[in-house]
């Protein structure tokens, strides 16, 4: 089978070099063009500058001619962006991979709009033990759901601008909707002053920003005499890099859709 020939939006960010690196590792992946904004200090250098790599690929600043070039293209930038970046690639037939955090309700349905006409993995974090840790979550929510309070906590690194992460909305996602909670109602994002007693039917989010942290996930359980915490911890970016690309694969031939990455691992 013809390797992937995928595009990186942002490759002379730390996301991107990762993604770029991990496009050069996989036999099953060809990297056909990268891209940054206008103005990038990175435009019209080898993709694989950011790492020390030569690749013969040059960082341009057109996503018209980047993702022309490719089967799919991966993003993980800012939403705004990446829903520019899907319009291109939905008037030019292309999959996507999609990796950005932070969508409204707004850019979520021009997502799914355009995934009538085009295959696109939409999902919150592509590192595999994170989608491992998905299907723990539903696992114990199930066994736990009387007499536990449940609490979901993430630290991400200082320059993460939404908050709480892709990844813990998810994981909250996936707690309401095996405890029967209304997520829209039950959340409560943060605590402070005179809250009064904890009602048993809510989940709740904490927030860290600071430093280098990668990214750090705990769903805790909290019951009487007991506590159950189910953590993930990323040492690097490269667990997503590597889940991009599989996703990258396994978009290839598929028919028009929203996937994320339980599909892609079929964890479903």
């Amino acid at each position: 089978m013809k390797p992937v020939r995928v595009a990186i939006a942002g490759a002379g960010g730390r996301m991107g070099r990762m993604l770029v690196e991990a496009a050069l590792e996989d036999p099953g992946i060809e990297l056909a063009a990268a891209f940054v904004r206008p103005g990038s200090e990175w435009i019209g250098r080898d993709a694989g500058d950011p790492i020390g790599r030569s690749t013969g690929v040059l960082i341009g600043e057109d996503p018209e001619t980047a993702v022309a070039a490719a089967d799919c293209v991966i993003d993980f930038t800012r939403p705004g962006g990446t829903v520019g970046l899907v319009r291109v690639a939905q008037r030019l037939g292309k999959s996507v991979v999609i990796g950005t955090t932070g969508f409204d309700a707004e850019q979520r349905a021009l997502i799914e709009q355009a995934a009538k006409e085009i295959p696109i993995v939409l999902a919150p974090n592509m590192a595999v033990g994170v989608n491992v840790v998905f299907r723990l979550l539903e696992g114990a929510a199930a066994l736990l759901g009387e007499g536990y309070d449940v609490e979901v906590i993430e630290a991400h690194h200082r320059n993460k601008v939404d908050a709480p992460s892709g990844t813990a909305l998810e994981m909250g996602r996936i707690l309401a909707r095996v405890l029967g909670l209304d997520l829209e109602r039950e959340a409560v994002y943060g605590r402070q002053g005179e809250v009064g007693v904890r009602p048993s039917r809510q989940i709740g989010f904490s927030t860290i920003r600071g430093g280098d942290i990668v990214g750090d996930h705990t769903v805790l359980f909290a019951g009487t005499g007991e506590r159950i915490e189910i953590t993930h911890r990323s040492q690097s970016r490269m667990p997503y890099a590597v889940g991009a690309m599989r996703a990258a694969r396994f978009l290839q031939g598929r028919p028009p859709g929203l996937y994320d990455m339980r599909d892609v691992l079929g964890l479903r």
